[in-house]
């Protein structure tokens, strides 16, 4: 990688002002005063400085943020805050962006990371990856309900063209006030798609809330907002489910 590339990606401000650092001559590598911007390091191999301080770089960061009500999972918007807007500026240098949508109005679970064939295989409906949801509806959800959604039920995706919905499995908890708290296993991700799935067979979605995505199970201890890195084994599962 470039030295003015490593610079700028860790932190150390844009292009012109790594220039600024190279020509104060605090930029080592080595050990040995850098001069030239286009220079390549390999960290593997090389240790880069500045100001004495060792510049560390990490290729892929992973995110796990419990998200709350009234925040996209986009990377910026004009109107509403995202997922973006609650991470640290350390964070920003490495361009994470969330591994799938996560409607406004629903909690839990999303994963962050600027690994993008992971989050690609993550969400392509082919790899078969469930996300597990818990929804508190109304309505009456009886046994042949139940055996719709799993078996598969037709609703309308963005175009207004019908589509019939993959293999679900379905679970019902029980009731929570005047609602029915249920559980439920897709591994589609279509808009809206678990609330238009509960619509079709006449109930509605009060409450949302992702639990988990394939092995991937949101840690319960991160209030709304907050948001952690992977553990490696939290990682190598989720690569196993891919």
């Amino acid at each position: 990688m470039r030295l003015d590339k490593l610079l700028a990606h860790t932190g150390f401000g844009t292009r012109s002002e790594v220039k600024r650092l190279l020509k104060s001559k605090v930029v080592k590598i080595d050990g040995q005063v850098a001069k030239d911007a286009k220079v390549k390091v390999d960290l593997e191999h090389q240790i880069v400085t500045v100001f004495d301080e060792v510049v560390e770089y990490r290729e892929f960061v992973y995110l796990m943020m419990n998200k709350p009500q009234d925040c996209l999972s986009a990377t910026r918007d004009r109107d509403y805050r995202t997922v973006i807007d609650l991470l640290d500026e350390s964070y920003l240098i490495y361009d994470v962006a969330p591994a799938g949508r996560l409607d406004r109005d629903t909690e839990g679970l999303v994963l962050l990371t600027n690994d993008g064939k992971l989050a690609h295989e993550i969400i392509s409906p082919k790899k078969e990856v469930f996300k597990h949801y818990r929804a508190h509806i109304s309505g009456e959800l009886t046994e042949e309900a139940v055996k719709r959604l799993e078996s598969g039920v037709e609703i309308l995706d963005g175009n207004n063209d019908s589509f019939l919905t993959k293999t679900a499995k379905v679970q019902v908890i029980g009731p929570v006030d005047d609602l029915t708290a249920v559980e439920i296993w897709i591994t589609e991700g279509k808009f809206h798609q678990v609330k238009r799935m509960f619509a079709s067979v006449g109930c509605k979605v009060e409450y949302l809330k992702r639990l988990a995505i394939g092995q991937l199970v949101l840690d319960e201890s991160l209030a709304l907002g907050e948001y952690r890195e992977l553990t490696d084994d939290e990682l190598d599962c989720l690569r196993r489910e891919i």
